[in-house]
């Protein structure tokens, strides 16, 4: 099946008791016992499982082609379940530029625990060769990375990676399956917060994390989920699962007008650089053709022509951009991302990201020229 069918019919069946063709929402966090103490329905307690969670899980790891699929409270809840993975005196390889609390559970959460990082230009397969040592076991990859849209050439990583014995886990939240397939260019795990794309509005938290083929790196994912506890609640798994019958009609249509920003931005006199791997001016711009099967999403960034405040004052001036933290849903948000992400950012003083919508392109742009325009 194609994902738009798969999307729709995946983890939604018809309800057997009462022919409801929209899923019920069971909010029930325990389940009856059979007379002899089983549970032949196949559930006991919502933690360790839910009929809402196995429908989203289900879905997802279709949407992915993966084998199986945990959900979580958040995405970074799922970053850390694949963490959890490693052991004391293993080692990850890392992106310098990514979302920031991905590195920070990194430096903050894992090397406490005796699990060190080596932060490096994935986009570089000479700097990532070079950083492998006895002990590394996973490499991280986020690519389109946030927010400079870097791109990493995931079969290249997957081919250093897996000749050292070293697993590899894709952040695809940018990208979505729509446009990139992780999996399918040999990646172990995909990792999505799917607050963002999958949720689609703004009012659902959710992370998951994708396995290529079962076996112990799922099963202990799975114990992880149920005893750490971080799920999401049926309502948020009713929700996501909702939104994933658009999601590909969403992203598509989400692209499109990000596509034409792009383009509309890289000519523009008050704006320096576009950040967009689908402009031919990209520097990967040939490598995301070739794994992004299609379209290229719907994040880009620029940088504003002067300092922070110039970049700060076209935000304030924008009046259908949200100025706010998140992205993936159908309402264009915009924000400056270095004041938010810590000593560690590497992200340009007149950097904005941009999180594309569904309103009209040619609103989106007027608005967009007007306050680029108004600090001329």
């Amino acid at each position: 099946m194609h994902l738009e069918t798969r999307s729709i019919h995946v983890g939604r069946e018809i309800d057997p008791t009462t022919g409801a063709v929209a899923p019920p929402i069971h909010l029930s966090t325990t389940f009856e016992r059979d007379a002899d103490g089983g549970f032949s329905r196949g559930y006991f307690y919502t933690r360790p499982d839910n009929p809402n969670r196995r429908a989203l899980e289900q879905c997802l790891a279709a949407l992915e082609g993966g084998a199986d699929a945990t959900a979580y409270a958040s995405g970074s809840a799922a970053s850390f379940a694949v963490f959890n993975l490693l052991r004391p005196g293993d080692h990850v390889i890392a992106p310098i530029e990514a979302y920031h609390g991905t590195n920070q559970q990194l430096r903050d959460l894992c090397r406490p625990l005796g699990i060190e990082t080596t932060f490096v230009d994935l986009t570089n397969p000479d700097a990532v060769r070079a950083a492998f040592t006895e002990r590394t076991r996973l490499v991280w990859i986020e690519t389109p990375s946030n927010p400079m849209l870097n791109i990493t050439d995931i079969e290249t990583i997957v081919g250093l990676s897996h000749d050292r014995g070293a697993l590899v886990c894709c952040d695809n939240t940018f990208a979505t399956p729509v446009w990139q397939r992780p999996l399918e260019q040999g990646a172990d795990l995909v990792m999505h917060s799917s607050t963002k794309y999958f949720g689609g509005h703004s009012d659902a938290m959710g992370g998951v994390v994708i396995v290529r083929e079962r076996g112990e790196v799922a099963e202990r994912l799975r114990a992880f989920q149920a005893i750490a506890g971080a799920v999401p609640s049926p309502f948020d798994c009713w929700l996501i699962r909702r939104s994933l019958t658009t999601l590909s009609c969403r992203v598509r249509a989400q692209t499109e007008n990000a596509h034409r920003l792009a383009e509309f931005l890289s000519g523009h006199p008050q704006v320096e650089r576009v950040f967009y791997p689908g402009l031919e001016s990209h520097p990967h711009h040939i490598v995301a053709r070739h794994q992004m099967k299609g379209g290229f999403g719907a994040m880009l960034s620029f940088c504003v022509r002067g300092d922070e405040q110039a970049a700060f004052a076209v935000a304030a001036r924008t009046r259908l951009f949200i100025r706010a933290t998140s992205l993936g849903g159908v309402e264009s948000l915009i924000e400056h991302r270095a004041s938010i992400e810590g000593p560690h950012s590497v992200t340009p003083r007149n950097l904005l990201r941009l999180s594309v919508g569904l309103e009209h392109v040619d609103d989106l742009i007027a608005d967009l020229d007007s306050a680029l325009r108004a600090i001329e």
